[in-house]
């Protein structure tokens, strides 16, 4: 199949001044996920164009947090991309835990020994050097993405470009790796999809400071949990369980840093607060990823609560899935792959959508009664307990933390 690069066409008639242009594979969204399927096709001579909204900076300085487990790891190495891990990644390590004030061990056996503390943005800066090293078509700031005829012989996405120019890429498949709230799943009928969906009952406040954590610490208190994770030498992104009414302008800093404290109960160094924000602590599922020519990856097909840590997980599963079924498909002609993709994500989706709904339950139940109670408490320490008594329940803790389950 031709390359994008080389077989430009502009129609010259005056109904339609669109350029058409023509490749395999059309990726919406340069994050994660539409970044490492675009390097993994490009090593695997697919041509693919990636379209993002946005401009180069404005992504690559998007601050986000990010652990890529020991299956994105070991995945990386084994598609050759190893490179992307280094710069200010962090290894993992164990975490100073705290119940009520009091300090617990907190061993996570040996199973994520692999993984890696990654700022997103440093992720995607990464992927993004290596995918235009080599050769990549990675189109920014593009407006109005549409994809087209989905469901008909070949899919179109139509675009402006950032020259002010419209287009339209004729492709084979189109990844959807824009996100819960990008075009490629409101691009799928309504009734072509099931969606699953479940709320905590309570959000997070996320805050970037400007001051060094070292270990990563969390607590559990009546008051609510907290969390502190290094984001490089000299940031941390902190969390506090706030309500699902709360706005970020209803913490200012000398409150975040007094309720940190509080949750802790141990002196804490405090800083310049960079960012602020709440996050909605949800789950989601979309069934079927697929529709037609368009597969959905990533946050677009489903979204788990931070607190599971499993978000890039999930989006770099999904992306070996479909990688592996558009090579075969291309190269031998078999879309049996393509055609039990969202068969062969589902089960592993939901299987960490069990994961993340049991940790952020336990882990938001253990200390505060507003939402479920005093029996759900005590139910609640009595499975943190187990984690730190039975040989079987940490194991398999670490397998599900490492992404191996």
């Amino acid at each position: 199949m031709s390359s994008a690069h080389d077989s430009t066409t502009p129609e010259s008639t005056p109904h339609d001044s669109t350029t058409h242009e023509n490749t395999t594979v059309v990726l919406v969204g340069a994050g994660v996920a539409g970044l490492t399927l675009g390097n993994f096709l490009l090593r695997n001579g697919v041509d693919c164009v990636v379209l993002e909204k946005h401009s180069r900076a404005y992504v690559e300085g998007r601050q986000r947090a990010g652990t890529i487990d020991t299956f994105g790891v070991r995945m990386f190495r084994e598609w050759g991309l190893e490179e992307v891990l280094a710069g200010d990644s962090v290894p993992e390590s164990d975490f100073d835990f705290y119940i009520d004030g009091h300090a617990m061990s907190a061993d996570m056996g040996d199973d994520n020994d692999e993984a890696l503390y990654c700022p997103q943005q440093v992720l995607v800066r990464n992927l993004t050097d290596v995918f235009l090293r080599d050769g990549g078509d990675l189109r920014y700031e593009a407006a109005d993405v549409s994809p087209e005829n989905l469901t008909g012989e070949r899919p179109v996405v139509r675009y402006r470009g950032a020259d002010g120019v419209d287009r339209a890429l004729d492709c084979d498949f189109v990844a959807g790796c824009d996100g819960f709230h990008g075009v490629s799943r409101r691009s799928i009928p309504a009734a072509a999809l099931t969606e699953y969906s479940h709320a905590y009952g309570y959000n997070w406040l996320s805050v970037l400071a400007a001051v060094p954590t070292d270990p990563a610490a969390m607590a559990i208190h009546p008051r609510g949990l907290a969390g502190m994770i290094p984001r490089g030498s000299q940031a941390t992104r902190l969390y506090l369980q706030c309500a699902v009414e709360d706005t970020a302008e209803q913490w200012p800093d000398e409150r975040i840093w007094s309720e940190l404290e509080a949750r802790f109960e141990i002196p804490l160094p405090t800083g310049e607060i960079v960012e602020k924000r709440i996050v909605p602590l949800r789950s989601v599922v979309f069934d079927p990823m697929s529709h037609g020519g368009l597969y959905l990856l990533g946050d677009a097909a489903h979204i788990v609560p931070p607190m599971s840590a499993k978000g890039i997980h999930l989006a770099l599963h999904d992306t070996q899935v479909f990688a592996r079924a558009v090579i075969r498909a291309v190269k031998e002609g078999d879309r049996g792959l393509l055609d039990t993709y969202s068969e062969t994500c589902l089960p592993h989706i939901w299987n960490y959508q069990a994961f993340a709904t049991w940790i952020t339950e336990i882990m938001h139940n253990a200390g505060d009664t507003r939402h479920e109670g005093e029996f759900r408490k005590q139910i609640a320490r009595a499975e943190l307990q187990r984690q730190f008594t039975s040989d079987a329940a940490n194991r398999l803790f670490g397998e599900l933390t490492a992404g191996v389950n």
